[in-house]
């Protein structure tokens, strides 16, 4: 089995690490929209376009399905990318909803659901989540939270400050959906913030239990082959990848 993974960036390897901890492919094709990105607070007709072009990109490749690890593309442009596409192409949004609501019984949970101004606005993630029956569902633009990522001030007093600027108003929830592919590499203090009964929604964690619900993936390839492209200095993406997935 051979997947393509798209993100607008560098965050979309957060889904790889998770594709990689479960050994389902035998070779990861990576590409991340550098040169464009954040897509986060671009409109709607251009946030399709990327989502074609890296379509047309992956066409140099024979790929049984495409995952898109950008939770704005995963809200926009799915559908187009689908009819341009030779392969499947799996959002990471449903994704993300069926893996709250396998978490949370209770359809009266206090939802949090975190991630760029496009993804919130699009209300994706609140529609799929009231198709389910939730009812208490808020959405927050945090999008600081992707540069102080890329800067690795993790761990940091900036962070601290941010969250407690973005969550002045917010009550604990029951689950925070992290809907951005940045975000899990904050869980630990996002954690820590809302405390240890807080369930957090990752999109690696989403995307490999939804593949197992959609595909046969019942075997493992303990050494894949991955394959990293950018549009813009691939030499910086794979050297971050080399330390993120600990390659």
């Amino acid at each position: 089995m051979r997947i393509g993974v798209f993100d607008s960036g560098i965050g979309g390897l957060t889904v790889v690490k998770s594709l990689l901890k479960h050994q389902l492919f035998e070779e990861i094709v990576y590409y991340g929209d550098t040169a464009r990105v954040p897509y986060g607070s671009k409109d709607k007709n251009t946030i399709i376009r990327y989502g074609i072009e890296a379509v047309e990109m992956f066409k140099n490749f024979d790929l049984d399905m495409i995952v898109v690890a950008c939770n704005t593309v995963s809200a926009y442009a799915l559908k187009e990318m689908n009819e341009t596409a030779s392969c499947p192409v799996i959002g990471v949004v449903e994704a993300g909803v069926l893996a709250c609501a396998n978490m949370l019984d209770n359809k009266d949970a206090n939802v949090l659901v975190l991630g760029t101004k496009a993804t919130i606005n699009s209300q994706a993630y609140e529609n799929g989540l009231t198709q389910h029956s939730y009812t208490n569902i808020k959405s927050l633009a945090t999008p600081l939270f992707v540069p102080i990522v890329e800067e690795e001030l993790n761990n940091s007093t900036i962070l601290d400050e941010t969250m407690k600027h973005y969550f002045k108003n917010v009550s604990k929830p029951d689950a925070v959906i992290l809907g951005c592919t940045h975000f899990p590499l904050i869980a630990d203090e996002l954690q820590n913030y809302f405390g240890g009964e807080t369930k957090l929604v990752h999109s690696g964690d989403a995307i490999v239990e939804y593949l197992h619900t959609q595909f046969d993936l019942s075997k493992k390839y303990p050494t894949p082959t991955l394959k990293f492209f950018a549009s813009e200095n691939p030499e910086a993406l794979r050297s971050i990848a080399n330390k993120w997935l600990e390659l």
